[in-house]
């Protein structure tokens, strides 16, 4: 179901005009407004999930088969020299709508952006008591 007020659920559903790369039943796959590099795209769900907690399990594999597919084509059609594929949940992590989609950014050999992390660097002891949290 989509959400009225949500800008998303209006660009998957046609409500608002946009440049859109690939549609089907359950995805439209949109030009990002304000990509990161030439290429940039969004995944979204035509359904209203305000994130990855709350995404149907079919939609979720439906949409890493759909960003597999089209990272291909975009890698082939834009010859771009890697590719990121970023989801992001939740305000800590850059979410800044909220309704689930998925970025496919094309990158390219100097194109000046910075999508890592830096890393960090815990103790062993740190490690094992995670591992221990996760694999009760």
């Amino acid at each position: 179901m989509k959400k009225d007020d949500c800008i998303f659920c209006k660009l998957a559903n046609g409500e608002i005009p946009t440049n859109v790369v690939y549609e089907d039943d359950t995805f439209t796959v949109i030009m990002d407004a304000a990509p990161a590099t030439k290429g940039h795209c969004l995944i979204l769900p035509k359904e209203h999930y305000a994130n990855i907690y709350e995404l149907d399990e079919e939609v979720a594999g439906k949409i890493f088969k759909l960003a597999k597919e089209l990272a291909i084509k975009l890698t082939d059609k834009l010859n771009c020299d890697g590719f990121n594929i970023v989801q992001n949940n939740g305000e800590c992590a850059g979410q800044t709508v909220f309704h689930f989609h998925m970025h496919l950014i094309p990158r390219y050999k100097d194109d000046n952006q910075k999508i890592l992390w830096e890393p960090t660097n815990p103790t062993a002891k740190e490690q094992e008591a995670i591992l221990e949290i996760l694999t009760k």
